[in-house]
């Protein structure tokens, strides 16, 4: 069938997680803003009623973004399990097959159906992680504190390293899974990145070696997103607490939030919540509700909030891009993901690093030791011990003032003004976003159809 315009077609699949959602929606935000493209967004059905409950606007017409012509529409499909049974997705071992078996036959007709329908898919974006390969020595059995060595980069400690690339990870899927998306890095024209050259210049330089990356990000610092807010990917709709944050005085307020996969054990949840209380400072605290696919979070100590007083906040989620460009807040303790890494960095605000699982541990060791913007309060699951409310309340009384504050708040306002500059226009971001548009558009006009 003949295309109905000439207008590029980007397809973009997203794992059903907030980490995951979040950026990809943000970067078919931005696409659709730069130029006249179309963009769908697509995940599995639960995701489309989270969204819808968090207030998003999902729909499967087409929405303008921005003023360039490019638009936005959401195709979500079936993942063999029931809309409300998140206790099936968060079983990975038993999921991820059944997201493979469902989610290849589901997105081939999708993609088939748009062909047919005259608007043909130009390039399709997905989401996984991609981080490593064995090229050298990595833990074993045999060696399972070995240090790794990898070009352009710092020495990392075997706890340094994302913790299901260990041969003893609790989550082998994750790990086949991560190492299987290499059989496809030939299959792939470009590899888009959620961050920016000036912070990673000579890794992403190395690693271009073996396929081509372009830097794109920090995405939510895009100033073509203000365009298009109610856009956002939260699964979870946003407590109102920026009211509360303007009460408050300039650097006066601890963030604390953990994301919305990490679990803690009722002793660690008890000692972080002491440890908050007596070092005196006012906090803000996203108190995740619910299981997640690492099981069940400790709940706060009974009488709390009520001991806190108007001194904390206590909420389900947060706005956090808003909350962490917010003057209140002083510093974040952070499980280290690599949303809250580019967020915390890109908006100047020192961490508490507090790693668990994952790339969390490797993200830790660059936001300590690399770019100095915060201090370490564990080294995540393969220590195995609960981190005292004596140690947590020296690490935010270290991280909310004094010298030691104060060097990392410098580097991390430096960090923050270099973000911004990457996705400015003509900034190193921008440029690739635009020459990664210019390439997708001449693909698709050598195939004949643009799509629609």
């Amino acid at each position: 069938m003949a295309c109905k315009q000439n207008v590029v077609h980007v397809f973009m699949v997203t794992f059903g997680a907030q980490g995951h959602v979040n950026p990809l929606l943000r970067l078919g935000n931005i696409l659709a803003s730069k130029q006249n493209i179309l963009v769908t967004f697509s995940a599995n059905k639960s995701i489309q009623k989270k969204m819808n409950n968090a207030g998003a606007a999902v729909s499967g017409d087409p929405t303008p973004v921005g003023n360039r012509g490019g638009k936005i529409r959401f195709d979500f499909f079936d993942d063999g399990c029931s809309e409300d049974k998140d206790d099936e997705r968060n079983d990975l071992d038993s999921y991820l097959p059944k997201l493979e078996l469902y989610g290849k036959a589901a997105l081939i007709k999708i993609i088939n159906r748009h062909a047919k329908d005259g608007r043909p898919v130009s390039c399709l974006i997905n989401n996984p992680f991609i981080p490593w390969h064995s090229l050298v020595p990595f833990p074993s059995e045999e060696q399972p504190d070995v240090v790794v060595r990898l070009p352009n980069m710092p020495d990392l400690k075997s706890d340094e390293i994302p913790s299901f690339l260990h041969p003893s990870t609790p989550y082998p899927f994750l790990r086949r899974a991560i190492l299987g998306q290499f059989k496809n890095l030939s299959k792939n024209f470009c590899v888009l990145m959620e961050t920016f050259e000036e912070l990673e210049g000579s890794l992403i330089q190395y690693m271009c070696q073996i396929c081509p990356i372009r830097a794109v990000g920090p995405l939510f610092k895009n100033p073509l997103l203000e365009s298009s807010t109610n856009m956002s990917g939260d699964l979870i709709k946003a407590d109102d607490c920026l009211d509360w944050l303007d009460s408050k005085q300039p650097s006066s307020v601890v963030y604390v939030s953990f994301g919305s996969v990490v679990s803690l054990s009722q002793d660690q949840v008890n000692e972080l919540a002491y440890g908050v209380l007596n070092s005196g400072l006012s906090f803000l605290w996203v108190a995740r509700m619910g299981a997640t696919s690492t099981g069940v979070s400790g709940e706060l100590p009974k009488g709390f909030v009520e001991e806190a007083g108007e001194r904390g906040m206590v909420v389900q989620w947060s706005p956090q891009a808003r909350v962490l460009t917010h003057p209140a807040v002083s510093c974040f303790v952070t499980h280290c993901g690599w949303n809250s890494t580019m967020e915390a960095l890109s908006s100047g605000v020192p961490v508490v690093a507090f790693p668990h699982w994952g790339d969390q541990v490797t993200n830790a060791k660059y936001l300590v030791d690399e770019w100095k913007v915060g201090i370490r309060m564990g080294r995540g699951e393969a220590e195995d011990r609960v981190i005292g409310r004596k140690e947590v309340e020296r690490c935010l009384r270290a991280a909310a003032s004094g010298v030691k504050a104060a060097e990392m708040k410098n580097n991390a306002m430096r960090w923050a003004a270099v973000a911004a500059a990457a996705v400015g226009e003509g900034g190193t971001s921008d440029c690739n976003i635009q020459e990664f548009l210019d390439e997708v558009t001449k693909i698709a006009s050598k195939s004949g159809c643009n799509g629609h």
